[in-house]
């Protein structure tokens, strides 16, 4: 069974984001893909959807997911559970950072608006 030290686990920044991939097909997983995912303060959510349910946890500090067009507070312990195909986006209006971790099934992809869609780098 691989181990995945987060110390060593690749890092990938998009949208204000920050992906830190521990389970994924190229480390070992064949079922499942989980990362870590800190929001910076005051970071604006990005718009998309996911071709497979998603679960987010969030870890530390809190955020603000808007899923089909409702907003709902998230604080630490809170988990998130997005259908498939469903827009939603993850803000962080607050003071300091929010850290969630993520788990989709492997073969997931995110859709951005008008967009094709692709495996994030985290979960290939």
């Amino acid at each position: 069974m691989p181990v995945v030290h987060s110390s060593t686990a690749p890092a990938f920044t998009m949208h204000n984001a920050t992906f830190t991939g521990l389970a994924a097909p190229s480390r070992g997983a064949r079922e499942t893909c989980v990362w870590r995912t800190e929001l910076t303060p005051g970071v604006e959510g990005q718009a998309h959807s996911l071709t497979r349910e998603e679960v987010l946890v969030v870890l530390s500090g809190g955020a603000v997911a808007t899923v089909d067009g409702t907003e709902h507070d998230l604080t630490e312990g809170d988990a998130l559970i997005v259908p498939p195909r469903t827009a939603f986006a993850l803000a962080n209006p607050h003071e300091r950072p929010c850290t969630l971790m993520a788990v989709l099934p492997v073969g997931g992809q995110a859709v951005l608006p008008e967009g094709e869609p692709f495996t994030p780098p985290w979960a290939r």
